[in-house]
């Protein structure tokens, strides 16, 4: 795979959610000579992701037992990639473990940001080195301009700075990363229903004229080894299906999975996909 960073490093435990990234980034590890081991949580990593790969399958609340499996594994980074929906306490059952950390956080996990920043320091000072996903796969970042052939218009860039300052505002509060904006009206915003299902709210909502557009950018002050904005090939078609006209996200700040598809889907679809300069 191409623009992989290392070549050799130390065993990689992979903290797997939900779709493609887990298994992608498996493999690239694999690729550069790395051993990995993928820690794959019920109700949330998809059972494919795991296949032939060294892996254990464990619940989000069991966090002693999954640090105390990755040091017998002998593993010196962590990475967490894929998206997960937030458990309930009493979908969670935690370990004493788990619970001397949700204890230790208090309202600091309310919001999903500042729970990832307290998991990783979780990680970090049981002796493990956590990484990014575009520490591993360099091609995943966003990039400045155009994904397909269209470009936005003038009044899909005035959308684009009107989602932007709305999705900074959200990201501020720790809620979430994107906005929904049409002829300055904003549509919707993302909460811990994610993206695709933000996507699915404004299919009834658009109005008369020019679509809508996307903006996807990190939170303000965002630890970038941390859910990053990520979109890919589903965030397009549902955002064709919403009538939107275009999606930006924030370049070197994202992550894109599969860019000659979503440029493909994009074009198909009527869409334009671009990667705007950091507005932060």
């Amino acid at each position: 795979m191409a623009d992989i960073l290392k070549a050799t490093g130390p065993k990689l435990a992979i903290l797997a959610g939900g779709g493609t990234l887990p298994a992608r980034i498996a493999t690239a590890v694999l690729g550069q000579g790395r051993e990995v081991f993928v820690v794959a949580f019920h109700g949330h990593t998809d059972p494919e992701t795991v296949a032939g790969f060294p892996h254990l399958w464990s619940r989000f609340g069991a966090a002693g037992s999954i640090l105390r499996r990755l040091h017998e594994e002998g593993v010196g980074e962590v990475v967490l990639a894929g998206p997960v929906k937030r458990p309930s306490f009493t979908e969670l059952m935690p370990d004493w473990r788990t619970a001397r950390f949700l204890a230790r956080v208090g309202t600091r996990a309310l919001g999903d940001d500042g729970l990832l920043r307290a998991v990783v320091r979780e990680v970090e000072e049981d002796g493990f080195r956590v990484v990014g996903l575009h520490e591993l796969l360099k091609e995943l970042l966003t990039t400045p301009g155009p994904v397909g052939r269209l470009v936005p218009d003038a009044d899909a860039e005035r959308d684009i700075a009107r989602a932007v300052e709305v999705a900074l505002a959200l990201g501020a509060l720790d809620v979430g990363q994107g906005a929904v904006v049409q002829q300055g009206i904003v549509l919707a915003v993302e909460a811990i229903e994610g993206t695709d299902a933000m996507l699915d709210r404004c299919a009834g909502l658009s109005r008369p004229g020019p679509g809508g557009v996307l903006v996807k950018v990190k939170k303000p002050k965002q630890d970038r080894r941390i859910d990053l904005p990520t979109m890919g090939v589903t965030t397009v078609e549902k955002a064709a299906a919403a009538g939107l006209r275009g999606i930006a996200v924030e370049a070197g700040g994202s992550l894109l999975v599969d860019r000659a598809a979503v440029a493909e889907t994009a074009d198909r679809l009527g869409l334009f996909v671009t990667g705007i300069e950091s507005p932060q």
